[in-house]
């Protein structure tokens, strides 16, 4: 990534994918108790705020790789945005960092009162793990073994734990503990977005589960690589939040550590070495198609 980067042509996201996701969201809804409304409408507008859906479109195209029908991994592909989502309620909230403006509207809690947000939140992260327990259809050890990994990226040996490090300025210094931080965080829920796939088809060779998950992990660090540049580089227009609230908040990113070359020469790092250990799956260009959009969009965003 360099100066220029505004003159290099995005590459394509599978839209594909995102429209099946949203016409699939869009269905759900978690109560019928008319005292509860108002809970259910906070959690459906932040859930359908839109955004790319990275995380559960990147499980249809795993799904894809793999020889997978993506309505066979749709409830995981649901579960997985009901998460992101919630974090999405949560980080905003005041004690957490404090922002009005997410995916061009106002935040949860200024629509809805902290009170709600939070438990907007809450039954988000609840009613993912209900999704997927009854609707993902798989062999029942397997996706158990999904159910159990999803919970444990997004607990306090992933994204939880991530967090923690994050607020509490915990991470141990130099690079090696912001990426650490960043692997929980972010990545964890990434490479999750990837892995229950493989364990819930559960017919991968060791090898090959190996290079996805390689693939997953790099793919989670320049997620949140670029994440930090745009921070520093995107507008509140563009990004449909407010740029420069790492600064703000004084985190430490990779824009603060590396400073801007920097990062972008580790985007560029992180960008390659997703790519090779896709490469390194075992399967053909034609399967990987979709995994490659994501990864060279992620890479080349502005938003």
């Amino acid at each position: 990534m360099t100066d220029e980067a505004a003159d290099v042509v995005v590459p394509a996201f599978p839209d594909e994918l995102r429209e099946l996701v949203d016409a699939y969201l869009v269905e759900i809804r978690f109560s019928t108790d008319p005292g509860i409304a108002g809970l259910d409408e906070a959690m459906r507008y932040s859930l359908l705020a839109g955004g790319k859906r990275i995380r559960p479109v990147l499980a249809l195209a795993t799904a894809s790789a793999i020889g997978m029908a993506h309505e066979d991994v749709m409830p995981l592909a649901a579960a997985l945005e009901l998460i992101h989502t919630y974090s999405l309620i949560h980080d905003d909230l005041p004690a957490m960092d404090d922002d009005d403006l997410r995916r061009g509207r106002p935040t949860c809690h200024v629509a809805y009162g902290e009170d709600t947000a939070i438990l907007a939140g809450d039954g988000l992260y609840a009613e993912a793990f209900l999704h997927l327990l009854t609707r993902q259809p798989g062999e029942p050890a397997n996706l158990l073994r999904a159910a159990a990994e999803l919970a444990a990226a997004t607990g306090v040996n992933g994204m939880v734990g991530g967090q923690f490090l994050d607020v509490a300025a915990a991470a141990a210094p130099g690079p090696d503990g912001l990426r650490h931080v960043h692997e929980l965080k972010t990545g964890r829920l990434i490479r999750a977005s990837v892995e229950c796939v493989l364990l819930i088809e559960g017919r991968q060779e060791p090898a090959t589960i190996e290079q996805f998950e390689t693939f997953a992990g790099e793919l989670g660090v320049l997620f949140q690589i670029v994440d930090d540049i745009l921070d520093v580089t995107g507008s509140d227009e563009a990004l449909g939040k407010p740029s420069g609230s790492d600064e703000r908040l004084g985190k430490r990113t990779y824009v603060t550590e590396f400073g801007l070359q920097g990062a972008r020469q580790l985007a560029q790092d992180a960008h390659r070495n997703a790519r090779a250990a896709l490469a390194n799956t075992g399967r053909a260009d034609s399967d990987t198609a979709q995994l490659q959009q994501i990864t060279d969009f992620i890479a080349r965003r502005s938003f």
